[in-house]
């Protein structure tokens, strides 16, 4: 049986997640996926997973990228991978970055918070040090694009 790989569409969605209003991470991002040619569906901040989910549907996302500024990250990503399944886009990449966790566990744990995100279904996370350039060299490689 012949495996047909997904050409990738381009398009992401970018939000800030949960109960954060922090915005700054996700525009700084939107503005670099745009200018690498990608589609952004910006959501702005507080935004539950069900809109992340929704909006990755109606653009045909490859990638869905959850920022998180005020430390509780990880808790607002529980469960994402599994309500992504439900709608059937269980096989969109994953991402969070930021702030994800208290500021000494990402000093202290941050293996700890990686395996944590990998268990919960997430493709990567990423520190708050971390380039919009680097993200989007990262989903490239992902995407099979370069």
């Amino acid at each position: 049986m012949n495996e047909t790989k997904k050409t990738p569409n381009k398009a992401v969605v970018i939000g800030t997640i949960g109960k954060d209003a922090h915005m700054i991470g996700g525009w700084v991002l939107t503005q670099a996926f745009r200018d690498a040619g990608y589609q952004v569906a910006f959501l702005g901040a507080v935004v539950p997973q069900e809109e992340f989910i929704n909006a990755a549907i109606e653009i045909n996302a490859d990638a869905i990228l959850c920022s998180s500024l005020y430390g509780m990250g990880i808790i607002d990503c529980e469960g994402m991978r599994e309500k992504c399944v439900e709608a059937g886009i269980g096989d969109i990449l994953l991402y969070a970055g930021g702030q994800v966790a208290a500021p000494l566990d990402l000093v202290n744990k941050w293996p700890e918070i990686e395996r944590r995100f990998a268990d919960m279904g997430f493709n990567r996370v990423f520190q708050n040090t971390v380039t919009a350039e680097a993200t989007v060299e990262i989903l490239n490689k992902d995407l099979g694009l370069v």
